[in-house]
């Protein structure tokens, strides 16, 4: 079987009234695909764990994932060790209270064990083209939500 190497592109977005949208994009090969959904109450750090939980989710094998993203809460948890240590506290930040999505946080860590996740960050609305269209579209459907 061949060996599976995509790359994700993630974004989430929320507005102040916790109206909010996350999308991937997942490229391997010639192959794309686009997935986005919506939430509401939430924030724009769960939209962009969601993002990425979701893109890996999608995945219907382990692969080698190149995963980018504009959020560093998201890359800087996992690269610089804010997880491991999330983990050995009880899931307390240094501070100690309590880690926030703590939920999702615990489902990306389930898909990440999965595969083999490398992390990027790419900045936000720097005209990257695939970070430019998961943000169309996660702000596509955080406005969906806005008819509701």
């Amino acid at each position: 079987m061949k060996p599976c190497r995509v790359e994700v592109y993630t974004d989430g977005s929320a507005d102040d009234k916790g109206r909010g949208g996350w999308a991937a994009l997942l490229k391997y090969g010639a192959h794309t695909k686009l997935i986005s959904g919506s939430e509401k109450p939430t924030t724009n750090n769960r939209m962009e764990l969601t993002a990425a939980v979701m893109a890996l989710r999608a995945l219907n094998r382990p692969c080698e994932v190149h995963l980018y993203t504009d959020s560093e809460y998201l890359r800087k948890a996992f690269t610089e060790g804010w997880l491991e240590r999330w983990q050995q506290n009880g899931w307390r930040t240094s501070a100690r209270t309590p880690v926030k999505n703590r939920d999702l946080w615990e489902a990306l860590l389930a898909e990440v064990r999965r595969h083999r996740v490398h992390w990027h960050w790419l900045k936000g609305h720097a005209g990257h083209p695939e970070n430019e269209l998961v943000d169309r579209e996660a702000n596509r459907r955080r406005r969906a939500l806005e008819d509701d």
